[in-house]
This record gives structure tokens, sequence and C-alpha cells, in this order.
């Protein structure tokens, strides 16, 4: 038990499920702290920080709940506010990495020895108040180092180098002879595409294995003898249980997988076991880091590193870190092999992954994350995530572990199939309208973009469209209030509606002007609320996406009518909210 009853933080934790907001001012208060001296509370920092409807593609979580990104482990010292030797080792590590890095890189002593004197003041103010996550202490330090120092990536060479041993060692006779080799024992298979399958999983097995046996990229000396490399492909056999059911292709069909790497290196050698997945009919998205992690890969090392242009080569790289839904599906849809950036230069933190990278875990079918530091994020905490993630690893005596996270209970994900088909379901029921010689109105209005009035907003447009269906009995009228499904969230319907709304059958657009708003309150007999005085469908940035859908249309259907508020008016908004159905705040740049 975590006793944090003290009036600066007004409560008590057994579990990092147990970190909720709404119990106690006070409470509440020492949350943000918390949040706030991490930068990682997103209503103080939105520009850098997911919204919890983003977090969400990611995290199980209640309205009220609280993530974290570190073990439970280490949140129960960081809540306990004293510096327990376990924290101050944590914290120890990280200033002696830092220390190497300042002392081995080129800038002159006058630059080292500032960078080293403002990167102690940041460690023993951390110290002194013990709130910050090592991992974030270690962003903050390498931030410092790589402003103040000028330089981009001082571990360029060093990951070139480890790179060039694995290339190596991969091309050796002995490792594709024993990596290749038959199977001594008869496989138990009924046909063709059985042993297919058995053949491909012991291929997976040996290279899951060597992966993330750094002996073959970390060393100088001699490399590892047939013997010794016979030896690593055999271990683990009982682990690889769960493997094998998760690519049993009579349980599951084509898969979309996200993969996080671990380190330059053995990166190489994860390339070979992710085109035996692709082989299998799989398609791989790889997350790398935006920027300067130590030796994890970066985004950007194919284009330093020729081994790796080369060991990526057919591979598309996605480079716009806020894609569209739209955009990304398309994208893993015509690539079966996609490298994206998780959009951060330290450890996994959800909290400051690019939206890209969200939206993929959120369209992912399994997670496969590799070495101690994603298995510490990810498996080393109660909270529960909203995919499948297969993380395997080397313990520090070498040992192979290979362990499956199950996504959280009740988790739903609606597939690309799914939303297409609940979209021609609306399409069909349009043409049967043309068909019979009816006008077919589209009715764009704010249903979530007041905060809390998300129902409200709901019976202010069916009564509307009730009002307005009796009056013109010969149009069809989509409300789209009427085909909201719970689980659904701003991104599956936005898809959905833009395959709706692209498909050529709507005759009148409508968007919802304040005059609309104050009808509907007039038909329920109610007086309009403060908040919706005024509004309109302006004030919706998921109507303002579909503005610009309607006159994209407009341009290749020159009779379709466009009714509601001016376009211009519209165009004050930014993008709708990841996942959100409230607006994003108006910019003003």
């Amino acid at each position: 038990m975590i006793d944090t009853s003290d009036a600066s933080s007004g409560g008590r934790f057994s579990s990092a499920l147990d970190i909720r907001y709404g119990r106690d001012p006070y409470l509440d208060a020492w949350i943000l702290h918390f949040m706030t001296e991490n930068s990682i509370e997103y209503t103080i920092d939105p520009a850098k920080n997911a919204s919890p409807e983003q977090l969400r593609f990611m995290v199980s979580l209640d309205p009220d709940q609280v993530y974290v990104p570190c073990t439970d482990e280490m949140l129960t010292y960081l809540l306990d506010k004293r510096l327990e030797p376990p924290l101050l080792r944590q914290y120890n590590e990280r200033w002696d990495r830092i220390v190497r890095l300042i002392e081995d890189c080129k800038a002159d002593d006058y630059t080292k020895k500032r960078v080293m004197a403002l990167c102690e003041h940041k460690y023993r103010q951390a110290l002194t108040h013990p709130t910050l996550i090592p991992s974030r202490l270690m962003k903050r330090l390498n931030t410092i180092f790589l402003t103040q120092s000028g330089q981009d990536d001082p571990s360029r060479e060093r990951k070139r180098l480890l790179n060039r041993r694995a290339f190596a060692f991969v091309q050796r006779p002995e490792f594709k002879d024993l990596l290749y080799a038959c199977p001594g024992e008869v496989m138990a298979c009924r046909t063709i595409p059985d042993m297919r399958f058995e053949l491909d999983s012991l291929e997976l097995k040996r290279l899951f294995s060597l992966s993330c046996w750094p002996r073959i990229w970390e060393q100088d000396g001699p490399a590892p003898s047939r013997e010794e490399l016979a030896r690593e492909m055999v271990g683990g056999t009982e682990a690889f249980e769960a493997l094998r059911t998760l690519f049993n292709p009579h349980r599951h069909g084509e898969m979309k997988i996200l993969y996080l790497p671990d380190v330059s290196g053995g990166f190489v050698i994860d390339l070979l076991f992710i085109r035996t997945l692709l082989r299998m009919g799989h398609r791989v998205i790889v997350a790398l880091k935006e920027g300067f992690y130590f030796d994890a890969p970066t985004f950007w090392d194919a284009e330093e590193d020729p081994l790796l242009t080369s060991v990526l080569a057919g591979a598309y790289f996605l480079e716009d870190n806020r894609a569209g839904k739209n955009e990304l599906l398309r994208i893993i849809r015509e690539n079966p092999l996609v490298v994206i950036s998780d959009g951060t230069r330290e450890r996994l933190n959800l909290h400051r992954v690019s939206v890209t990278f969200a939206r993929t875990w959120k369209e992912a079918d399994l997670v496969i994350a590799k070495g101690e530091f994603n298995h510490r994020r990810l498996l080393l905490t109660s909270h529960q995530f909203t995919r499948d993630i297969l993380s395997f690893r080397r313990d520090g005596e070498g040992g192979f572990h290979l362990e499956l996270k199950k996504k959280a209970p009740g988790t739903r994900k609606f597939t690309e199939a799914d939303i297409k088909a609940k979209a021609e379901e609306i399409i069909q029921g349009m043409r049967s309208a043309r068909l019979a010689g009816k006008s077919v109105m589209f009715y764009s209005a704010i249903i979530g973009s007041i905060p809390g009035q998300t129902q409200k907003a709901i019976a202010v447009v069916n009564a509307f469209i009730a009002h307005l269906r009796e009056r013109l009995t010969g149009t069809i009228i989509i409300n789209p209030a009427e085909h909201f499904e719970e689980g659904m969230d701003a991104d599956d319907l936005m898809f959905m509606w833009e395959r709706v709304q692209r498909c050529g059958l709507i005759d009148v657009w409508r968007f919802q002007s304040h005059s609309d708003i104050e009808k509907s309150f007039e038909l329920m007999g109610q007086p309009v609320p403060p908040a919706w005085a005024g509004k309109d469908a302006t004030f919706s940035t998921g109507c303002t996406k579909e503005m610009h859908i309607a006159l994209s249309m407009q341009s290749k259907q020159p009779e379709l009518q466009i009714i509601g508020p001016e376009p211009e008016k519209f165009f004050r908004r930014r993008e709708y909210g990841v996942g959100k159905f409230c607006d994003a705040a108006i910019s003003c740049e």
C-alpha cells in the first residue's frame, strides 16, 4: 500500500489503477503536480501530450483514470516521495549515462563544462524532489545535451558499426545453414499448408531468439561458434507456444502488426523475421524513434546508413506524424511493410507518441515489443492495453523470455471491413431512395463539440430532423446521430462518413445553423441553454472537415446544393481532435 495521505497528496494507492481524478480536490492537485512535473499532462501542454481520447486508442482507461508511463514498482517509489535506494540507483544510472555522453562528445571544453553543470543542476533537483520518472529525467538531460552541444545523433557511427556486425553475421554460411536447416523430427502435419506453417513457426522461433542475442553485434572479438549458435536457436521452446497460437492460420487470418524494436544491430536481424511475417501474409508497421535515443534505431537512420537502406528496401516510409485514418489505412493496404516514427526521443511514452503511432496502434491486431525497456513499460504495469502485446527479450543472465499480455477484456475493435460494411449499408439506402425518385439530404451538425453535451446534441439533432422529415416528405435525410454505435470513436465515424459523403449520391448537404438549433429547442419545449446560444456547425471541427469534403464533391458535382453557414466561417478551426468528438481549440496563430 502506498501511503500518500498528507495534505500535499490527499489519498492512498495500492495500484496504478487507483490513481483517479474526482475523488478529492487535494488528491487531484497532487496528481496534476506529479503529471506536470513529468511534463505529461494534456491540459497543461496539449501541443506535446496526447489527448485522453488519443491515449485511449492504446490504453484501456476509465473516464477518471490516470495513466503513468512507468512500472508499478517505479510508481510506488515516486508516490512515496522518498528517495529509496532502487529509485536512487535508477537516477544514478541516467546520470552516469549522460556524463559519458558529454565526455565523449566532440564539443569544446567550455561547452562541455556548461552542459555538464546545467545537467547537474537538473539531476540534483530530481534528487531533492524525487517525483520525476527516471526515463523523463533522461529525456530532459538528453534534450539539454543535444540542444547545447549542437549534436543531433552522437551514436550514429556506433549504430552503423552494430548494424555492420549483425549484417556480416547473418551472411555467414553457418548462420544460413542452421537457420534454414530442416528439423530432425518428423512434423505431424496433415496438409502442405500446415507443414508450411510449422516451418515458418520454426524459422520465427530461431530468429526471435537470435535477434535479442547481443553477442552477435556487441563484441569486437570472435563471432559465436557454430555450436553456440545452434544452442541459442534451440532455447526457449515452451515460450514459443504463444507465438504459434498467435500466428496459427486456423485461428487468425492476415494481421496488421505494430512492431517496436529495441537496438541497432539487433534490428538487422529483426528485419529477417519481419520478412518471414510478410511472407506469411501479414502486414507489419515498424515504429522507430524520431531522433537520438542512444542505440535505438531512428526513422532517419536509413538516410545515413546505406546498409539499412538496403535491408529496408521496399518499405514505405510514412513521414507524416499526423496521418489521418483514411490515409494510414490506404498506405498499409498498399504496402505490406511500413516504417513510421513513434514521434519521441525517449523510452516508449504513450503520452508523447505521434498521432500516426497512436492510430497505428489502434488499427493493429497485435503489438510486438522487443527488449527489456519495452517489457518494463508494457508488461510490468497493472494498466491494460487495447491490443494484445507480445513481448520478447533476454534477461540479465541471457535467458530468453517471450510473454503475451492479452488486451483488456471487453475491448472492441471496429475493423476497416466493419466500418466499410456500415457505410455500404447507408449508401445502399441512399441508392434505393434515389431509385424511388426521392432526393437525398445529408445533415452535418454538432454532436460532441460542446464538452459534456453529447446526449443533448443528439436530442437537438433528432428533434430537428423529425421536423424536417414531416415537411420534406420526398427527401430521405441522413442523420449521423442515428448511426452511432457504442465503442466507435470520432476516427471510426469520420472514416465511415467520408465513404458515405464521397459516394456521389447526396443532392443537398445541409449544415446546422443557429436558427436550426433555436428551432430544435423550441420543438423540445425548452429554452436555449447559454452553452448553445449562437452555436452552429462552424463550432464543430468534424463539420469543418465535412465542409472541405462537401466543397470538393461540389467541384465534381456542381448540382450539389450546400445549405448553412458560409464556408469561410468554418476555416478558422483546426483539425478535429484525435479520437475526440469535441473541438480542438481555435488557433490564435
